[in-house]
């Protein structure tokens, strides 16, 4: 037995399914949108390169005077530096590993509250083909004092 509220209730339901399912014929019906088609030469005079010119400056090296860009030098590599001298800073690691690669960042790390070196750091080097001649050349080197472990860093998951 069916009471009136719940026939009402059907009634609204069904209708709308039916102008859900009317809207959707129409939109069918209509067709895709139309899509502004954009031309090359449309777009030349924005000031931005061409591919021919962006081609170009691939084959060439970089092709600016700013030395190779940073897509041109490789993949850089992170290094793990364990065993570093409390009186090790940034500026002494970036030069002991500069003299061996292209070095983009070195950091000691250090105790937020003290200041003081936790006794390691990390190393980023330009291109990954450095990263295993530098840890096989520095690897147990002496700097400042302290004999260093150098390793290729991993991520901490």
């Amino acid at each position: 037995m069916t009471t009136p509220n719940k026939r009402e209730r059907e009634n609204k339901k069904a209708k709308k399914k039916r102008e859900k399912d009317e809207r959707r014929w129409e939109r069918r019906s209509d067709g895709p949108s139309s899509i502004p088609v954009v031309r090359a030469e449309d777009l030349s005079g924005d000031g931005s390169p061409t591919v021919e010119e962006i081609m170009a400056s691939l084959s060439s090296g970089g092709g600016g005077g700013g030395g190779a860009r940073p897509a041109a030098r490789g993949i850089p590599a992170k290094l793990f530096i364990g065993g570093l001298s409390q009186d090790t800073d940034d500026a002494s690691l970036m030069s002991a590993f500069a003299e061996h690669a292209e070095i983009l960042e070195a950091v000691v790390v250090t105790d937020r509250d003290t200041g003081r070196s936790r006794g390691f750091g990390f190393v980023t080097l330009a291109s990954h083909k450095d990263a295993s001649r530098v840890v096989r050349t520095l690897d147990g080197a002496d700097l400042d004092g302290r004999r260093i472990a150098v390793n290729v860093a991993t991520d901490r998951r």
